[in-house]
């Protein structure tokens, strides 16, 4: 039977690209909903799916959906119990970000980093509107952001898609690669796209001058095809990003910095946030790792996991 890539999902149809490039609409047999998976979504973006034609038609039913490499998720807007795949079978998940208009908060950025490493996808930091950045002041604050996650051992990218610098740099990482494109609204996702893809001419859209938000142009996740090769997800801007499901006794190895300490706190079990002799806490006291990961990660241990501070 054929197989493809989900590259939409409009409900309860989804467009497989196949693997000879044809792109088919496909609908879910009705065994996969009955299956009791604790998502609003059952097939992701990024899934591969096996799929038989319909008699006479020209759809699909899919057949199978053979276990996933990796997926990444967040709660649900409106059901705390389930969660949204946002996407699946990511080699890569980039967060666009920006220091201004608006202003990307490190909380934000640190949870869904930490979902990435929950779940075993490798991420990179993209700055985007780096043309805004013209005072020393600005730009003081994006080398000392950039290297907070650097430091992390994270790749991190200055990039502008209104000038278009620093573009190519991009495309390095996703040559031949399935990557996931995610971040506030009005950091620039679509017009970064736009510049990735000529002609595509995806709506990019205004920031709000009340709040500086930005405002949202897309509605769903979808892969778009790379000219070199490889796949986009485009996804909604995320306003928040509710952690699912990650345990708070294991969350200190979702920051890099941090589980590279661990071995070094006097107890096996350190939380690092009131055991003597932490080597977490002495590296945060030393200027060794950044304290604004290391609170965020407290607010992560004491607070609701989707607060956006």
């Amino acid at each position: 039977m054929p197989q493809g890539m989900v590259i939409k999902s409009t409900g309860s149809w989804y467009a497989v690209a196949g693997d000879d490039k044809q792109v088919v609409m496909c609908r879910l047999r009705g065994k996969f909903r009955l299956e009791g998976i604790r998502t609003t979504n059952p097939v992701a973006v990024g899934d591969r799916v096996v799929f038989e034609m319909e008699p006479g038609k020209d759809t699909a039913l899919i057949t199978n959906i053979p276990p996933r490499t990796n997926l990444i998720i967040r709660k649900a807007t409106r059901l705390s119990s389930a969660a949204h795949i946002i996407a699946a079978n990511l080699d890569y998940v980039m967060l666009v970000a920006t220091i201004t208009q608006p202003r990307t908060s490190t909380g934000f950025i640190d949870r869904f980093l930490a979902t990435a490493e929950a779940y075993h996808i490798p991420a990179v930091l993209v700055f985007n509107k780096i043309d805004l950045l013209e005072t020393r002041e600005g730009q003081e604050v994006l080398n000392h952001m950039s290297d907070i996650y650097r430091n992390a051992g994270y790749p991190v990218i200055h990039v502008s898609a209104y000038t278009g610098q620093n573009i190519d740099s991009l495309q390095q990482f996703l040559k031949d690669k399935v990557v996931l494109f995610s971040g506030h609204s009005g950091v620039g996702k679509s017009a970064l796209i736009n510049r990735l893809v000529p002609g595509l001419n995806l709506r990019t859209g205004a920031i709000s001058d009340k709040h500086q938000k930005g405002k949202h142009t897309t509605t769903f996740a979808e892969a778009i095809a790379l000219p070199d090769g490889g796949w986009l997800v485009d996804t909604p801007g995320i306003k928040e990003f509710g952690l699912y499901d990650l345990e708070k006794e294991t969350l200190a190895q979702r920051f890099p910095e941090m589980r590279r300490l661990m071995p070094h706190c006097r107890f096996a079990n350190c939380t690092h946030m009131h055991e003597p002799d932490c080597a977490v806490k002495k590296a945060v006291n030393d200027g060794a790792l950044a304290s604004s990961r290391y609170q965020n990660y407290l607010n992560m241990m004491l607070n609701d996991y989707s607060n956006d501070n």
